[in-house]
């Protein structure tokens, strides 16, 4: 075999850490998680019927459409294909009311884009969720909007057209288990099935795209805070079953909390963001003036992720402490 100095045409490049590589790619994992999604589409439409591909092609094809003009203006390379619009676009299509207006999901979605990634650098830069950050806007913008929810097609009674968690809150009815598992309920496009959700974080751990202990250390949080609580007066505060099947809980735990570029690096630092959203989650359903918190306990935390990675980094072999 030719060495450096046999042929000099060999060139040596030197380039930091890691160098390990993978048959895994930013490409790779996104599409991956666009299939994960593909439960939640088709119960959402079961559910709330076809209207519900509109809005998730308008978000996503405008989420594609301002990160092209972003890199353009910025004259950056284009990123397409890496499937990060798409992802964006379609989480936040899916956390939104059925049949919300067009206009505001072109809103929702520019501001996710803009706002909530590229004002930051871009794909692996940005500091909070972009689909929660323009799920946030939405909500500060269009509150009545984002709260009219329609009544699913196999409702039973008046009572869907609330959400299970705005029914307990505020009129204290308590949703059974199955509606809850199902989908039959009322909520976000595509939060009501718990089924549906499941199926997808489960293939996204067993494909190993996501890491396993955000979402265990967030179910253990919401069943040992829940619990406290429904201990403490079970005729007030929902148990934990239902904090875990209500809501967007679910979606949060699989979709959105264990973003790569907005969740904490270190083994430690996941189990302590985990517990810590669950914890400001059922303290904002329980005392809070909202009945959901998932989406502000996620971006709460994701503000804090810098933090938990430098207070938590591992020790270096062979150094003194």
């Amino acid at each position: 075999m030719e060495t450096v100095t046999e042929n000099p045409s060999y060139k040596l490049e030197l380039t930091s850490s890691p160098h390990i590589h993978s048959r895994w790619s930013t490409q790779y994992a996104m599409w991956l998680v666009v299939i994960s999604l593909i439960p939640a589409v088709i119960t959402a439409v079961l559910i709330f019927e076809w209207y519900q591909l509109v809005i998730i092609s308008v978000s996503i094809a405008t989420a594609i459409g301002t990160e092209s003009l972003i890199k353009y203006i910025r004259n950056r390379k284009l990123t397409i294909n890496d499937g990060s619009g798409v992802i964006t676009g379609l989480l936040l299509a899916l956390i939104l009311p059925p049949n919300f207006s067009l206009f505001g999901t072109v809103i929702g979605a520019v501001i996710a884009i803009s706002l909530g990634k590229e004002v930051f650098g871009g794909l692996g830069y940005n500091i909070f969720n972009p689909a929660l950050a323009g799920r946030a806007f939405l909500q500060a913008s269009f509150p009545v909007a984002m709260t009219t929810w329609t009544i699913p097609n196999f409702a039973v009674d008046a009572t869907t057209t609330a959400t299970p968690l705005a029914a307990m809150k505020f009129d204290k009815i308590y949703t059974s288990f199955s509606p809850l598992f199902l989908g039959n309920i009322g909520g976000s496009i595509g939060e009501t099935s718990a089924l549906a959700v499941i199926i997808g974080g489960v293939f996204l751990i067993a494909m190993g795209v996501v890491n396993w202990r955000i979402p265990l250390s967030m179910l253990i949080g919401i069943v040992l805070f829940g619990g406290i609580l429904w201990l403490i007066d079970p005729t007030k505060n929902p148990d934990p079953v239902f904090h875990i099947f209500s809501g967007g809980f679910l979606f949060g735990m699989f979709f959105m909390a264990t973003d790569w570029v907005t969740s904490p690096i270190t083994a430690k630092g996941m189990w302590i963001f985990g517990i810590g959203i669950s914890l400001l989650v059922v303290l904002i359903r329980v005392y809070g003036g909202l009945p959901e918190g998932v989406m502000f306990s996620i971006l709460f935390m994701n503000g804090f992720v810098p933090l938990i990675n430098r207070f938590t980094q591992p020790k270096t072999f062979g150094a003194v402490k």
